[in-house]
């Protein structure tokens, strides 16, 4: 596939680094077009105004987040406007649904605004409701006052439902013009903030705006309401959120961990019910999180509905189904990822040494060697063998003539750069070693 120098050097860097790449993630895919179908049609679906709700669970290394960014690629190249969420304890605790909504806004993008978009959208939405006032013809667009009422008022009557259940939301988007009108560019600031659930916002902001307190959880769901419509009006056909680690519910007490997965039922609710027509979430997990006694089963309600059968072989998974599986890699995919990664270095070296010293045969024998060091656990190879394979072979055959990897360089793993997950792999030494899934 043609993709860019610098999208090049971005995936390159990232793979250094041992992360998976924002972007790009078509050229590194291996095994995903079995998914590819289903994806397109449940995102087609939620641009025409359904709701979508989808469970990825895998192993450490599976490729959970790999999937999760090449589907968000897929969303941005129909319009659709994305976020990725970390859940976490302390951050991104998932019961507490304003905190969700608060991440969202700080990580939205769209396929034009790699991140902060939502002054963007906002911005592009007031425009298409001032275009659409002008071209009714009943206003002068050299009448400020008349054009400011009229779009206000076609704003709302947009809003719908949501200026009914979140009367706030539209007296802050009028707020924000108004303060823009009058050049306060820091009260227009305060008031995105607190429209995308910042806390600590100055008084006088608030004040301005004849608002009170911060979005609490039920405001964030009537807030994310309103924010799908703005994106359906602005030409972003939908939503996808993802909510990345959900297993981490399982480190957390026992009252918290209920709430979170009672939330998550609450949202797999909502969007049965239509509330939020636009919207696609994405949630990933491992199999004890979906499986084990402190995961969904201790809420049968949530069990039920994420139920799926995986007795079966694996060639045989429904791709449309609320639930998926990710098989992991094998030495065959692993090694066709690292042959798909030394091809795409090799398009930015100024040299041809990276495909004769790094042929077919020696990523198949890093690869090996990897693994083995890894306890012959394929599954969690893929993050470390790449950063191996960038940042010690190919980095060293494109700078130095002489550098055959085959002579000069001999694996080695050092317990400092690995994760806890690849540390127990290769066998715990100490108790702190031992990684226990709860």
């Amino acid at each position: 596939m043609s993709i860019s120098q610098q999208r090049r050097e971005e995936i390159i860097d990232a793979l250094r680094r041992g992360t998976v790449p924002q972007y790009g993630l078509d050229a590194l895919a291996v095994g995903l077009s079995g998914f590819e179908p289903a994806f397109d049609a449940e995102l087609k679906k939620v641009a025409r105004g359904s709701g979508q709700f989808k469970a990825i669970r895998g192993e450490y290394g599976s490729g959970k987040t790999f999937i999760c960014r090449w589907l968000r690629e897929r969303a941005h190249q129909l319009g659709f406007a994305c976020s990725e969420v970390q859940v976490s304890e302390t951050e991104t605790p998932l019961h507490r649904l304003e905190t969700v909504y608060r991440r969202l806004m700080e990580r939205l993008t769209t396929p034009d605004t790699p991140s902060g978009a939502f002054r963007t959208v906002i911005e592009a939405w007031f425009f298409t409701l001032e275009e659409d006032v002008i071209a009714q013809g009943a206003v002068d667009p050299d009448d400020v006052e008349a054009l400011v009422a009229a779009t206000d008022a076609l704003m709302e009557k947009r809003l719908g439902e949501v200026v009914r259940n979140a009367p706030t939301f539209a007296l802050t988007l009028r707020a924000y013009r108004r303060a823009l009108m009058e050049e306060q560019e820091e009260i227009a600031d305060g008031l995105l903030a607190w429209m995308a659930g910042q806390p600590n916002i100055a008084a006088a902001v608030k004040r301005y705006a004849r608002i009170k307190g911060d979005i609490d959880h039920f405001g964030a769901l009537s807030f994310l309401q309103g924010v799908l419509t703005i994106l359906k009006d602005s030409g972003h056909p939908g939503l996808l959120l993802v909510l990345d680690e959900v297993e981490t519910l399982q480190r957390m007490r026992s009252d918290v961990r209920d709430k979170s997965l009672n939330a998550l039922r609450q949202i797999m609710d909502e969007l049965d019910s239509g509330r939020f027509p636009g919207l696609y979430v994405v949630i990933t997990g491992t199999a004890a999180f979906f499986e084990g006694p402190m995961g969904v089963p201790r809420l049968p309600p949530l069990a039920q509905r994420l139920a799926v059968d995986f007795s079966t072989d694996a060639r045989f998974d429904n791709p449309r189904a609320v639930q998926i599986r990710l098989k992991g890699f094998d030495l065959d995919s692993l090694s066709e990822v690292g042959r798909k990664v030394r091809d795409l270095y090799a398009q930015q070296a100024a040299t041809d040494r990276i495909a004769r010293r790094v042929d077919d045969g020696y990523i198949e024998q890093l690869a090996k060697a990897v693994t083995g060091d890894l306890g012959g656990k394929v599954g969690i190879a893929p993050r470390i063998f790449l950063k191996k394979l960038v940042g010690e072979v190919l980095d060293r055959v494109d700078q130095f003539e002489d550098f055959d990897p085959r002579q000069h360089y001999v694996l080695t793993l050092q317990d400092h750069e690995l994760t806890g997950t690849e540390r127990t792999a290769r066998g715990a030494n100490r108790v702190d070693d031992i990684d226990l899934e709860l």
